[in-house]
């Protein structure tokens, strides 16, 4: 039983996959379920699992909307999850060896296999993904990025990698790509520190987004998965900037 920690999940319309989150996470003290406004059946759903606090309200970003949910939660040590990802039986067990004997400098950083449709990904960006997911509050949070948030780190952070990993089911059908696309271009739009280009320079940075992941990032190695990552990458890149330049006008 993993007694002095919280996992925390910000969610929305994540009845497809969060059961199974949750059920990895039956020896965790606490579960805060910080919700968006889900319609799918997210909430009746998160309410079946006994070890679930759950609270609504709106989101604000990833990074403000996490860091409130984490303010939620019981204990001081955290454990940030996706309502797709679920940590296997062995990082469990490591985590629970690890935590007894902390220090609250001490973060977790743990590597997480990404699939698509059936498959891992093993290159176009998504191989070697290794996150800062454990954390003390009192020390660490998460930043105020609206999206593409993360754990601040300071000097004196000690990084622990911990044997086993997490599964995150990134893509379970093509259509997450434009929903995504959609969310994340229009919350990057809003921000005045993204830069407006001209529309020329914004389809350069696109078609540099598709060689990187396709060619330098070796997303070919992934087959159609590549591809397909490759053109959504190039796609934001292009409709965030496009949007943003819009928004002046």
């Amino acid at each position: 039983m993993l007694a002095e920690l919280s996992a925390v999940i910000i969610t929305r319309n994540a009845a497809a996959t969060l059961a199974r989150t949750l059920d990895a996470l039956e020896d965790v003290d606490e579960v805060v379920v910080y919700d968006n406004g889900s319609t799918d059946g997210t909430l009746e759903l998160a309410a079946r699992y006994p070890n679930v606090a759950l609270h609504q309200g709106e989101f604000h970003g990833f990074g403000p909307t996490k860091r409130h949910a984490v303010s939620l939660a019981r204990h001081d040590w955290i454990v940030s999850l996706d309502a797709d990802e679920a940590p296997d039986a062995r990082w469990l067990e490591s985590l629970a060896g690890w935590l007894p004997t902390a220090d609250s400098r001490q973060v977790v950083e743990v590597h997480r296999e990404n699939w698509m449709l059936g498959k891992p990904v093993r290159h176009a960006g998504w191989g070697n993904d290794w996150l800062v997911r454990v954390f003390h509050r009192r020390e660490h949070n998460f930043s105020e990025a609206m999206v593409h948030e993360s754990v601040t780190l300071g000097q004196a952070t000690q990084i622990a990698r911990l044997d086993g990993c997490l599964t995150h089911l990134a893509v379970t059908e093509l259509a997450q790509f434009l929903d995504k696309i959609n969310r994340y271009s229009e919350i990057r739009a809003r921000s005045d520190k993204l830069r407006v280009y001209p529309v020329a320079l914004i389809v350069l940075k696109a078609a540099f987004a598709f060689f990187r992941t396709y060619l330098l990032q070796r997303g070919f190695l992934d087959g159609w998965r590549g591809l397909v990552i490759a053109v959504s990458n190039a796609n934001g890149v292009f409709w965030k900037y496009m949007k943003r330049r819009v928004r002046d006008l």
